[in-house]
Parts: structure tokens; C-alpha cells; sequence
């Protein structure tokens, strides 16, 4: 199991040649590696107004005694101040790195990892810093921020969104271009149908045209050259024969009688 390696060593440094000038400072080391960090956090806490050359290693020690009593949140306002009146780059390490260490508790990766890299920058020695800036690069990778998960949410939310938008679009396109085509296909059925009929109905009307023309012609032939049905040329010339047989017997009474009533006249020889 991957764990935080804490450092919380207390800056003792030149503490014994000042013990009567901070009794306080003095004290609270003592108390905090008694474990008593309650009581050494009251000493701190007196510390950081009394003795301003050393409010810095105050505020850090005091950080301490509080991060062990599980208050990062509030641990982490101490480290900052720490950093703050830091007097050496090895202050400020420390101070970083356990700031680092407070950001982790409360699961701010990217901040912690931040910390971290600040206290290799003061002391780019310190093993441990390295390796707890590595672990909150991982972790910072494995959990995104919450905004960062929302926008990537959102970002899947609206590509699934246009995806579907264009399947639509798509569909529709198709849609359209199937009633198009029908519509397309309707208008080349009703074309071909009306230019059917068309051909139809002239068809219909060239027939009745040439009915007509038959008929006509077949009048004009009846009106203007009548010819006698089933009569033929012998029956023709007996016929004028007859006529004439009975024309020339219709004369030959007619003279007889004109010879009858002719009056008769004998006259004498003188």
C-alpha cells in the first residue's frame, strides 16, 4: 500500500542557545516529542508572536502539532505561513513538503503534486519529496477534477448528441432523397402514363380519322358513282334490248293508227 511519507521533524535548530529568550518554542519541542501535541500546540502558538526571527520554524512546528491531530485543512494554513517567514531554503523545503502532505489528505492532487515540486525546488535532494510528488502525479492522473470529468462528460454528452444529430440529418437525407426519387418516380409514372394516353388518344384519333376518311370516301364513292349491286353486262344489254323492243312496238301502233284515221278520197279521171 502506497503511502504519504510525512515529514515532520521540528525545526530545533539553534533552540538551545535561545531557550531563555523563547521559553515557549523550547517547551512545545519538547511536548510535541512527548507526543503531547495539544499542550505543544499552545506553546507554539505563543511562539509565533513572541519571537519574530523564529516565526517561521513557530508556524511550521505549530502546523505539525495540528496535521497530528488529523486537522489537515487547518494544518495547511500553518504550512503556508511557514513558507511565508521561511529564513533558508531548507525551511521553506520542509514547509512545502508537508504542505504537500496536508493537499493529499484532502484529495487536491494537482496542488499537492504543485507543493511537492516546490520543495524539490529547495532542496532537489530529499528522496522522500521526490517520491510523494511522483505519487500525486499518479493520483492526480487516475482521479481528473471534478470539473475536468464534467467537461469530459459534457464533451462525450454533445458528440453522442452530434453523433445522433447527424444519424438524423442522415436519415433524413435519405428519407428525402427516397421521396425525391419517388417523387421523381411518380412524375416519370404520371409522364409516362399522360404520354401513353397521349399516344392512345392519337392512336384513337388517327383510327377514328382514317374511320372517317373511309367513310368519306366510302360516300363520296356511293353519291358521285353509283354502281348497280349484283347487275352485270348481259343483264345490262337485255335491258336495253327490252326498251327497245317495247319503244319500237309503242311506234308501230302508233303509225297503224295514224294509217286507220287517214280519210280516203276517190276522185274521178277528168
Amino acid at each position: 500500500m502506497q503511502r504519504i511519507i510525512i515529514g515532520i521533524a521540528l525545526c530545533i535548530s539553534s533552540l538551545l542557545f535561545s531557550q531563555n529568550k523563547d521559553k515557549n518554542l523550547y517547551k512545545g519541542t519538547e511536548l510535541f516529542g512527548a507526543k503531547n501535541y495539544i499542550e505543544a500546540e499552545s506553546d507554539f502558538r505563543i511562539s509565533q508572536f513572541t519571537n519574530e526571527e523564529k516565526k517561521g520554524i513557530a508556524n511550521y512546528n505549530l502546523g505539525n502539532s495540528i496535521y497530528r491531530q488529523s486537522q489537515p485543512s487547518e494544518a495547511k494554513y500553518k504550512f503556508l505561513n511557514a513558507i511565508e517567514n521561511a529564513k533558508s531554503k531548507e525551511e521553506k523545503h520542509k514547509a512545502f513538503h508537508n504542505l504537500g502532505n496536508t493537499l493529499m489528505l484532502e484529495k487536491n492532487y494537482a496542488a499537492a503534486a504543485e507543493a511537492y515540486k516546490n520543495a524539490l525546488r529547495n532542496n532537489p535532494n530529499d528522496d522522500e519529496t521526490r517520491y510523494n510528488y511522483a505519487l500525486a502525479k499518479k493520483k492526480q492522473k487516475e482521479n481528473p477534477p471534478k470539473d475536468d470529468k464534467n467537461k469530459d462528460k459534457d464533451k462525450d454528452k454533445d458528440k453522442d448528441k452530434n453523433q445522433d444529430q447527424k444519424n438524423q440529418d442522415k436519415k433524413e437525407d435519405k428519407g428525402d432523397g427516397k421521396d425525391k426519387k419517388d417523387k421523381q418516380d411518380n412524375g416519370q409514372d404520371k409522364d409516362k402514363k399522360d404520354s401513353d394516353k397521349g399516344n392512345e388518344d392519337d392512336k384513337k384519333k388517327e383510327g377514328n380519322d382514317k374511320k372517317d376518311k373511309q367513310d368519306g370516301d366510302k360516300k363520296e364513292d356511293d353519291k358521285g358513282n353509283p354502281k348497280p349491286a349484283g347487275v352485270n353486262k348481259q343483264q345490262i344489254e337485255n335491258l336495253l334490248d327490252a326498251v327497245n323492243n317495247a319503244e319500237k312496238k309503242i311506234q308501230d301502233k302508233l303509225n297503224a293508227k295514224k294509217v286507220k284515221a287517214s280519210p280516203t278520197t276517190n276522185e274521178k279521171d277528168w
